[in-house]
């Protein structure tokens, strides 16, 4: 009797297609997983059989999928996804401790304060792997609400507005708007209205949100920008005079104090920016000890202040 679908669909079957869809050929497959090319070549002639669905075209030297085979790629490696995520549950109900925690970081947050963490972190939960996401704007409570992060670190939105996520306040952020001491904006009369400052090129942050065009903020309309991937880039953006815009005050204020940077007074309201940090409701069984570990350090007023002001570590000479 042949054999079904069912038995013939196992998650060492769905690694297989991957890994032949990955090398180009069962040769090289083969080679990747120690076995003999006619091994590989069986295993897969199995599953085509079981699913009556040839998953590879053998017209040419390269194993190329076929229609039915991309669409067992996609929903296999979903698949083995979930057999992944369902012994991290198996795993933390057991011991408490995720397998893995995610946190998304956005571009305002001190990095080195982040780090100080981590190091903390490991020395308790030396078998939780730590992955970090590097975020800015919506992105930030994007990831967790896509589930991609577990915790997230500087949201600028109200994360009240989102059903499943549980939040608190991390702190107010004031922004200044600076500029290099070489750049024209630096010599126009103070304070500097927007019909001047749309002359000049202003420097921006990416929103790393995946869907939709994410948040623009402080720009005006025609006026040219300058696009980066993270705060620290927009700042070495700014000290070298390829653009203007405003800056969180903690990281401009030591090249402030040297005079990379001047201050700029102009005709816009003071911005000051509440964030949050958040994190996903886990329901019944609550929040695993990796994650109530980063909730109980964020109690702490002076680490919630440390994220927001303690930028160590940047060039300033």
């Amino acid at each position: 009797m042949a054999a079904t679908p069912r038995e013939v669909l196992t998650p060492d079957a769905l690694a297989l297609v991957q890994s032949v869809a990955r090398a180009g050929s069962f040769a090289g497959a083969a080679r990747e997983l120690g076995l003999v090319p006619s091994a590989v070549t069986y295993r897969i002639r199995q599953v085509e059989d079981a699913l009556d669905a040839l998953l590879f075209d053998r017209a040419s030297r390269q194993a190329r999928l076929t229609d039915a085979g991309a669409e067992l790629l996609r929903e296999g490696e979903r698949l083995l996804g979930e057999v992944d995520a369902v012994a991290n549950r198996v795993r933390r109900v057991a011991t408490g401790w995720e397998s893995q925690l995610t946190i998304a970081v956005d571009a305002v947050i001190a990095c080195g304060i982040v780090m100080e963490l981590a190091q903390a972190f490991f020395e308790v939960a030396p078998h939780t792997r730590l992955r970090l996401l590097d975020e800015a704007l919506s992105g930030t409570v994007d990831a967790l609400v896509t589930g991609s992060a577990d915790l997230a670190l500087g949201v600028p939105l109200d994360p009240g507005t989102f059903s499943g996520l549980m939040s608190r306040s991390l702190g107010e952020l004031p922004f200044v708007f600076a500029v290099a001491p070489h750049h024209p904006v630096a010599a126009l009369p103070e304070p500097v209205s927007d019909e001047l400052l749309v002359k000049h090129r202003a420097v921006a942050v990416a929103d790393s949100v995946r869907r939709g065009d994410g948040l623009t903020l402080g720009l005006l309309a025609g006026q040219d920008v300058l696009t980066v991937p993270t705060m620290t880039a927009k700042l070495e953006a700014q000290v070298r005079g390829l653009g203007v815009g405003f800056l969180p005050e903690p990281m401009a204020r030591p090249f402030i104090e040297t005079g990379r940077l001047v201050l700029k007074p102009v005709l816009r309201p003071e911005r000051r920016v509440r964030l949050s940090y958040a994190w996903r409701d886990s329901g019944p069984l609550g929040p695993g000890r990796g994650l109530q570990w980063w909730l109980e350090q964020l109690e702490s007023p002076a680490t919630r202040l440390a994220l927001l002001e303690r930028h160590s570590g940047m060039r300033v000479g």
